[in-house]
């Protein structure tokens, strides 16, 4: 949800004792401004990731510097970070713009997407409800990773899925991602971690379509690369080299030298965020 290292502290930048404040908390936007809500999708190829980086391409910088009129407005709020490379299918964010921009919200949307490069865009835009915030008001995350299973590579898929070319026993790796599901501490799959490592996992699925291979992931919050490394993990036993029981004793040992590696990051999408306590944005159609 970059892997996931996103950014400095991790993808989503979670820490329990803000999440537990942020249920105390009211959240408006400054005197003067409009919060609103909006679902972005980009290709993650040509960026640094999410998070402004100087000298940098990222995604917050390149929505910044779209915004018309010359209105000076704080940086959009995300509900994840992503790393370079990682592609973003609908990432939701907020977002405080003067109310000196007198543009209502589908025309604002217009104006973003007409300034805006080839490989951004903004889905849906609207005014956030009451309360509402991107990073704090948000309880679930979900990223899909894509395995290219073919014996040849395929040109089309570039930058889309990792290539795999051996046969992967994808009914292994269901056993082994069943080892994960659940509130477990993961400190063998996070890279470089300082915060607490217990997360809970809601979903860790395998599915195959042709052949293509994808494995959905969701929980609350995630560790610096932890998506990638338990891609990497399953990875492994699909090839054979471990067995669900051997997931198991990975995960009890709490040591990062014993799980797999890091997969890459191109072939890791985030797919969304979910907002319980807001009504849900209906999404146009985008073929990915």
């Amino acid at each position: 949800m970059s892997g996931v290292s996103e950014g400095e502290r991790g993808p989503d930048d979670f820490n329990p004792q803000e999440a537990e404040s942020a249920e105390r908390r009211v959240y408006a936007p400054p005197p003067g401004c409009v919060r609103y809500r909006l679902e972005v999708q980009w290709d993650g190829g040509g960026f640094v990731g999410w998070q402004s980086q100087p000298g940098q391409r990222s995604v917050q910088d390149t929505l910044q510097a779209a915004l018309p009129g010359n209105v000076q407005a704080a940086r959009p709020v995300a509900a994840g970070r992503t790393d370079a490379g990682v592609h973003a299918e609908a990432m939701t964010l907020h977002w405080d713009i003067p109310q000196t921009l007198r543009l209502p919200p589908e025309r604002l949307q217009l104006a973003l997407n007409g300034r805006l490069p080839p490989d951004l865009v903004v889905l849906s835009l609207s005014v956030a409800p009451p309360g509402f915030h991107a990073r704090y008001r948000c309880t679930g995350r979900a990223y899909v990773y894509r395995v290219l299973n073919t014996p040849q590579r395929r040109p089309l898929w570039q930058g889309r899925a990792l290539h795999v070319s051996s046969a992967l026993d994808t009914a292994a790796m269901q056993a082994a991602a069943l080892q994960l599901v659940g509130d477990h501490d993961f400190a063998a799959f996070a890279t470089r971690e300082e915060r607490q490592t217990r997360r809970t996992l809601h979903t860790l699925e395998v599915r195959r379509a042709g052949d293509v291979l994808e494995l959905h992931i969701a929980g609350e919050s995630f560790l610096r690369q932890m998506v990638r490394c338990l891609v990497g993990t399953l990875l492994a036993v699909g090839r054979g080299e471990w067995t669900a029981q051997d997931v198991a004793r990975i995960l009890a040992s709490a040591d990062r030298t014993q799980a797999g590696p890091n997969v890459p990051p191109h072939g890791l999408y985030f797919a969304g965020a979910s907002y319980p306590m807001f009504t849900p944005i209906e999404l146009p159609e985008t073929g990915v």
